[in-house]
């Protein structure tokens, strides 16, 4: 189960070419990292029907073949070859996320749910409403979820007994919608009506990722195909294809040039381009001999993905490296590079071509394309932590089941 539960979603994808830089690119790995037609090969890789898709999904899933059905359009849509590895990439982040069940139960969601809403929402309510109003609402917000619609049926009551995320989504979207209609008959709506032009609800639900992929909601709204409302698109990632859909546009619908299928993996978790900036921060690590972490993350970043002011280890290091090499390369170049750090175009800035040619000088090699991010995971859903390399040598697990299915070559390890 992705953890991302309140965490922050996924940075933004472009579909641009990436410029390869020594590394050849075989023909199973262009088809694995998804193309924009399907085209058969000789070796008869494309999946053009759907019991083929249904024979890889596994046998204990329930209506596996309208599992199959969905996907296969889906990938026709989106235009993603329905080669063995792309399709197997699918199946095995669906198992790992979900086990292939639309909404899936979380084992003691309310508890968890209350626990967590109870130490976010209150912060971003002092965010949204300043330092003086913020408790005030919050302590009106408690008050809410203890007495309303009914002190015996309180919304805190009905949260506890909640099974899965869309149980609970809804009961929130109650909550913001009561709070949010009582702020215009309540003392604090004079203070709190510039914030109504605002979806309350939305800005604060603490429901984030959703359905059998538990894709980020603000990914599937940046990517929406429709004009629905967010509430409609909720409701649609709940359901079985539209948890794929997003699900799959998420997953493979960017260009990397991974030679192993679990960097894609690792991305799905921890950001998209994670496993390729991470190798990034490793060449800046030997060439400076220091100990960043590898997070994937090059600059700093707020709960919203908005990228902060503040120089990250990597940006400091970045303009450090390139005086001690005397690059005429100034801090606000090295700054707009690294705002690209989530697109493909990131290896086409002077920056990454730099490190890449002072690896190269001290080396006398090419640095790895990638290399696993070392991101802790973290959240309600889960026992306790993880880190990105147990998710992703998950969800390679299932891949090399379902590659075997297929008849094709699995992962090499």
């Amino acid at each position: 189960m992705n953890a991302k539960f309140l965490l922050k979603a996924t940075g933004r994808i472009t579909l641009a070419g990436l410029m390869l830089w020594g590394l050849s690119a075989c023909k199973e790995q262009e088809s694995w990292s998804g193309a924009d037609k399907n085209t058969a090969d000789d070796n008869g890789k494309i999946l053009t029907q759907p019991a083929q898709i249904s024979r890889l999904i596994p046998a204990r899933v329930a209506q596996r073949d309208a599992w199959a059905v969905d996907i296969s359009q889906i990938m026709d849509e989106l235009k993603i070859s329905k080669t063995r590895e792309n399709v197997c990439s699918v199946i095995a982040v669906v198992d790992q996320e979900s086990n292939f069940v639309a909404n899936p139960a979380v084992p003691d969601l309310g508890n968890k749910a209350i626990k967590a809403f109870q130490t976010e929402v209150p912060q971003k309510f002092v965010k949204q409403f300043g330092s003086a109003l913020g408790p005030a609402v919050s302590r009106y917000f408690t008050y809410v979820l203890l007495n309303e619609p009914s002190k015996e049926n309180s919304f805190l009551v009905q949260m506890r007994s909640v099974k899965t995320e869309q149980q609970l989504d809804l009961i929130y979207r109650q909550v913001f919608a009561y709070v949010a209609k009582q702020f215009y008959a309540d003392s604090i709506a004079n203070a709190a009506a510039k914030f109504m032009g605002k979806d309350l609800g939305e800005e604060n639900n603490p429901i984030t990722t959703i359905g059998s992929m538990q894709v980020s909601v603000k990914y599937a709204r940046q990517y929406q195909r429709d004009r629905a409302s967010v509430n409609e698109l909720r409701d649609y990632m709940y359901t079985r294809k539209g948890g794929l859909y997003y699900g799959i546009h998420r997953l493979m619908k960017y260009p990397a040039n991974y030679d192993n299928a679990q960097y894609r993996f690792a991305d799905y978790n921890s950001g998209m381009y994670s496993s390729r900036n991470a190798a990034f921060q490793q060449d800046i690590n030997k060439l400076l001999s220091l100990n960043m972490p590898l997070d994937g993350d090059l600059l700093l970043y707020d709960k919203d993905d908005n990228a902060q002011s503040m120089p990250s280890q990597t940006e400091t290091a970045l303009n450090q490296l390139f005086a001690d090499h005397g690059m005429a390369m100034k801090p606000e170049q090295i700054r707009g590079d690294l705002l690209k750090e989530k697109q493909a175009e990131f290896e086409n800035t002077p920056t990454y071509h730099n490190v890449i040619t002072l690896y190269k000088r001290q080396f006398g090699k090419n640095p790895p394309y990638a290399i696993m991010p070392q991101v802790v995971i973290s959240g309600p859903k889960l026992s306790k932590d993880y880190n990105t390399n147990w998710y992703a040598s998950n969800v390679t697990r299932r891949y090399d089941t379902c590659m075997r299915r297929s008849g094709g070559r699995f992962h090499k390890r």
